[in-house]
């Protein structure tokens, strides 16, 4: 399953034994870049084997769109025998290979010490949820960095989750560029390496890189929520005439001046920022007077509809975006030419849209690949990877260490 020799990865094999979001979506992310990542899970499947969401005879769309072009192995690495597999194919020979991603936890765990004394150069990435290993999965981070607290509308008391989990997927790209950073160590050096990656230190660290961390610190207290108000600009939706949605941001004083041009509201604007103490080409301005600035604005969206509101924004080059539910947006990315989304045949489960990485490759998306059914490569991981015989693949089967396509 691996892709050709021009993508940039092409000949690297990673051996991931992850599950959930943030590690396989780091090795998913290398494998749309061509590298050959091989999934290794229990025989039965991980605990995401049957996640939601799920097609009408519940198999679930979640596992093969985020293991696309992966190979599986179905191996009982809890039992010696299996572990001794796990092992000896995360630190096998060649330039392209000793890499292992993984968030194991427990006794099953193999470590950047086990890889070493095989494989001085191997490279490990741990993936876990909060540092020394204590669980933790995105929502329960995200609630404990503040973010739910400054969500959802002005007057609403309680937090609000947000429902994509982001620090997963953050993770995971995380991961992967840990991975990169370690093999041109190696290729450098000779040297491996050894990472932990914890879920709760991306949230951390993404949170502090936006200012917020040292914003509550000085302030002593958290920010208030400001509803769908951009924060520290000019942002905020606008229902239409036909009953639709618009998100309209103004963070430079070029998209401000094409917003009241498209709105025909500059003069309104000029006259009022004597009378207010403002100049409204300053973003803090701008977000100090937003709910005068929304006023004013609201009735020239509340006359028009989606069409027309999108033919004047456009002509002035405003920045905005239209509100559409997930049908509609899968619906114009697979209508849109070159699109990252298109459908694919997924073994068990038939047509299915995908997506594809979102780096363009000179200039044009990289189709995706149908994940594999779950132990669909055991036995030419086994064979070709591992140098088995058909005997011993046969007595591993018996025995069930390892298991073919379920």
């Amino acid at each position: 399953m691996t892709q050709g020799s021009g993508t940039p990865l092409a000949g690297l094999r990673i051996v991931e034994c992850a599950t959930f979001v943030a590690g396989p979506s780091g090795g998913m992310a290398l494998a749309q870049l061509g590298a050959d990542v091989v999934r290794v899970d229990l025989p039965q499947g991980g605990g995401d084997r049957g996640r939601w969401p799920v097609d009408a005879h519940g198999n679930s769309l979640y596992w093969p769109s985020l293991n696309k072009g992966k190979r599986s192995l179905a191996l009982d690495f809890r039992r010696p025998e299996g572990r001794e597999l796990l092992l000896a194919l995360a630190t096998a020979p060649g330039p392209d290979a000793g890499v292992y991603l993984d968030n194991v936890a427990g006794r099953a765990r193999l470590r950047y010490e086990e890889l070493t004394e095989r494989r001085p150069d191997a490279i490990h990435i741990h993936v876990q949820g909060m540092p020394g290993g204590k669980p933790a999965v995105d929502y329960t981070v995200n609630a404990g960095v503040g973010v739910p607290d400054m969500t959802g509308p002005k007057d609403h008391g309680a937090p609000v989750n947000h429902v994509l989990p982001a620090w997963d997927f953050l993770c995971g790209m995380t991961a992967a560029t840990g991975l990169l950073a370690a093999l041109h160590r190696r290729g450098r050096t000779g040297e491996g390496t050894g990472m932990d990656l914890a879920l709760a230190d991306v949230a951390l660290s993404a949170v502090g890189n936006l200012g917020w961390l040292a914003e509550a610190h000085l302030a002593g207290h958290g920010r208030e929520r400001h509803g769908n108000h951009t924060y520290g600009s000019f942002g905020v939706d606008f229902p239409t005439a036909d009953g639709r949605r618009v998100m309209v941001v103004a963070l430079t004083p070029g998209q401000w001046e094409a917003l009241c041009r498209a709105t025909g509201t500059g003069e309104v604007f000029k006259a009022l920022e004597p009378a207010l103490g403002a100049d409204l080409s300053t973003e803090a301005d701008r977000f100090r007077l937003r709910e005068t600035i929304e006023a004013i604005l609201r009735p020239w969206f509340a006359t028009r509809t989606l069409a027309e509101v999108s033919a004047r924004l456009d002509e002035a080059h405003a920045l905005w975006g239209p509100y559409r539910d997930m049908s509609e947006a899968v619906r114009l990315a697979l209508d849109e030419p070159d699109s990252v989304v298109s459908e694919i045949d997924q073994p068990g489960i038939g047509p299915m849209v995908a997506s594809a990485g979102p780096l363009r490759l000179g200039g044009s998306a990289v189709p995706p690949r149908p994940a594999p059914l779950l132990g669909a490569d055991t036995d030419s991981v086994l064979s070709e990877d591992l140098g088995l015989s058909a005997g011993e693949i046969g007595r591993l089967h018996d025995a069930g260490i390892v298991a073919g396509p379920a």
